[in-house]
Formats: C-alpha cells, structure tokens, sequence
C-alpha cells in the first residue's frame, strides 16, 4: 500500500470535543430544515410544490424503440447484431418540439431505449405521440416502436402518494427498530436525524431543480439506511461505554463513543463517495441526479449522527444500570 498512502492519513484515535459544538452545529440544523421547507413548499402547488415534480408524477407517454438493421461500418455493434441506438441523436431530434421534461434511456444491449416525455395540459396525447414517433423516425429510419404507454394524472398521483408513504413507513420502523434494541430516546433520535436528512435532502433538490421522481425517491431511501447504519455504529458504542464508564459525565462518554468510531465512519463514508463520483462522471444523464443525491445524503447523514442523534441523548438522558434517566438542562449542552 505505500503507492496509496492517503489511507494511513486518517487518524486511528481523535480527541475532538464535539458536544461543544452540538448547540452551534444545532441552530445551523434548524435554520436549514426551515429554509429547506420554504423551498419545498413554496409555491404550494400541485402535485409537487416547489419541487420539480418527473413525469412519474405529472404524467406522460412513454415510447419504447429498438433496431434490428446491420450495424453500419466503423459503428457500435450490439451482441443480437442490432446497431446501438445513438441516445444522443435521439436527443437532439426532440430538443425542439417543446415536450417539457424528456428522458431517454437504453436498456438491454444498448439496441433498444425508450424516451419518456410530457404530454401538458390540454393537448391531443395521440397527437404529440404521432409527431414524436415521425420525429425519431426521420433521425434513426432503422428504428422500430415496440410500445408505448400513457401515464395519466390519477396514476401519478397515485405514484407520488406511495413514493412519500414509503418514506415515512421507512422512517417509523427504524423509530421502532432502534426502541427495542437501545431505548426510546435512542429512536427519537435516530427519528430526528432521519427528518433532518430527508428534508435537507429535498431541499437540494428544489434548490438545484433536479427532477423528483420515482428514481429520486429509491436514492433517499437509500440514505434513510446509510444514515440509520451510522447512527446505529455511534448508538452500539455509546451503550457500551455508557455501561463502562458508569460515573464519567454523559457529554464526555458521547465524545468519547463518536471520537472511536470516527475512523470507521471517514474510511466507509469516503470509500461510498468515491464510488458514487464515478458513477455521477461516468454514469450518463440517468444516473447523475442520483449520484448526487447519494452522496450529499452520505455526508448529511453523518453529521446527523454526531450532531443531531447524538446531542438528543445528550439533552435527554439515558439509564445507567438500573438507574432512571436523568435529562439534562439545555444549559448544560456546552462546556462552562
């Protein structure tokens, strides 16, 4: 490993003081669950508020394609002999014809792909989907449609509906997951850091206009586990230490859990990230949104777990033994 040091930077024990920095590190939390809420929600819109809603909840046609001519001299050659289809191409062909938000995707072996895109109120849906099919038909005349489909406003909204009732079920079983393995007050935590990330998460993407959609929805639950995961590594080493050190004040026992399990967090967090970048380099258009997403939620997700899970233990209180748990004052959250 000498050719790749930077592993070795990472110090094995830390001393940081933490929890004196919970009371700053927990107005900075609040303004922006606030600000990420008012973008969110403002203007308050339907079906998706602030946030720019995919055509999984605005509705749309999709339309699936694929090619069986002979691959021409010098091109991409799929496995079935198909020519791969130039995403590009198709594209450009439909940058003009002024369908709102258009997605196109390949799939298979790279000779067949689909393009979603919004049909808007009032218009014929047959015909924007005739001009589209003759549109692609003049830019790849090998091309041949193989389906197509229209989502319309009831099955989107029946959508969105399930995509955030996911969320929230999601959240509510690691509240009671974390109740019966640790305490209550570990899950309200936990809970708490879970809201802090999901909703600074939706304010990412409200403020950058990434597009919402059932994609989006999979990347947050994904980060609803990796948060949990780390919160749990923190929670499973302040139990020990909490049963360890019975008499060392609590502030000291938190800093003390976050402090060893620091190295493990920067290494997994750090190796996830770096996966994840060269999926949003080197992923195309599809996969950038949720690379993203993935690793601004790695990053929130812990610093929830230091300065929102934790510092919630810390105000309060936690048993020792056989002893009641004693809340602590606010006052008492930053060193004298």
């Amino acid at each position: 490993m000498t050719f790749w040091p930077l592993i070795k930077t990472v110090p094995v024990k830390t001393t940081l003081r933490f929890v004196d920095f919970s009371k700053l590190a927990g107005a900075v939390s609040i303004l922006l669950t606030i600000a990420s809420l008012a973008v969110v929600f403002f203007p308050f819109q339907l079906p998706c508020a602030g946030l720019n809603c995919g055509i999984d909840f605005r509705g749309g046609t999709v339309l699936e394609f694929t090619t069986s001519a002979p691959a021409a001299p010098g091109s991409t050659e799929t496995p079935t002999g198909g020519r791969e289809i130039p995403l590009d191409v198709v594209r450009k062909s439909l940058a003009g014809k002024n369908l709102g938000d258009v997605q196109v995707q390949a799939y298979g072996d790279g000779s067949a792909a689909m393009v979603r895109f919004e049909t808007k109120e009032g218009e014929n849906a047959n015909a924007v989907k005739s001009d589209v099919r003759a549109t692609l038909q003049k830019a790849l005349p090998d091309i041949r449609f193989t389906n197509d489909a229209t989502v319309g406003a009831k099955v989107s909204a029946e959508l969105l509906t399930n995509g955030i009732t996911a969320l929230l079920v999601a959240i509510g079983l690691m509240l009671v997951y974390i109740w019966f393995r640790f305490e209550l007050q570990f899950g309200l935590g936990a809970v708490i850091a879970l809201f802090h990330d999901v909703i600074l998460t939706f304010g990412l993407i409200a403020v950058t206009k990434m597009e919402f959609s059932l994609t989006t929805i999979a990347a947050i639950l994904t980060i609803i586990g990796y948060s949990m995961n780390d919160t749990v590594v923190v929670f499973d080493r302040l139990r020990e230490n909490l049963r360890k050190y019975k008499k060392m004040p609590l502030r000291e026992i938190i800093d003390l859990s976050i402090n060893e399990t620091l190295s493990r967090t920067i290494i997994t967090g750090l190796t996830a990230v770096i996966a994840l970048t060269g999926l949003a380099v080197f992923g195309g258009e599809a996969l950038f949104g949720f690379s993203v997403i993935m690793i601004f939620g790695i990053i929130l997700g812990t610093y929830s777990s230091v300065y929102v899970a934790a510092p919630v233990i810390l105000l309060w209180g936690v048993k020792r033994g056989d002893e009641e748990a004693t809340p602590i004052k606010f006052g008492a959250a930053s060193r004298p």
